[in-house]
């Protein structure tokens, strides 16, 4: 009998710290912008070569030179924990709604859409 109740007492607590770890690590939805850790929020004062370049070229040139991808969401720059993330590389300079779960200062992504207001202008890129 006392063994049952400890079985009981143990699936509740494991249950309890499951919900728990579930609720501080729940998906969060951010809107802002992908950028670089060098630049982060601003790309307005960074020439490549004496080229001026748009921000999609100016965070794809950081990036290509070591910089790691960031958001840039309410003046808040954000890191990005899994760089390797398939969709950064192609909203690179793009206002995106980024979801991921947040740990830290840093962010693990996993979905990542352009945002309504960008998805009616067109790019170059």
């Amino acid at each position: 009998m006392r063994r049952n109740s400890m079985k009981r007492t143990l699936r509740g607590t494991v249950l309890l710290v499951g919900t728990a770890m579930s609720i501080f690590a729940a998906s969060q939805t951010w809107v802002g912008k992908i950028s670089d850790s060098m630049c982060g929020a601003s790309h307005k004062a960074m020439e490549h070569g004496g080229k001026k370049m748009s921000d999609r070229e100016c965070v794809q040139a950081c990036v290509k030179g070591g910089s790691k991808y960031v958001l840039v969401s309410k003046g808040k720059v954000f890191n990005v924990s899994n760089q390797d993330f398939a969709g950064l590389a192609g909203h690179a300079g793009h206002a995106v709604n980024l979801t991921g779960e947040m740990s830290g200062d840093s962010i693990a992504v996993s979905k990542i859409d352009m945002t309504r207001k960008a998805k009616g202008k067109t790019s170059k890129n």
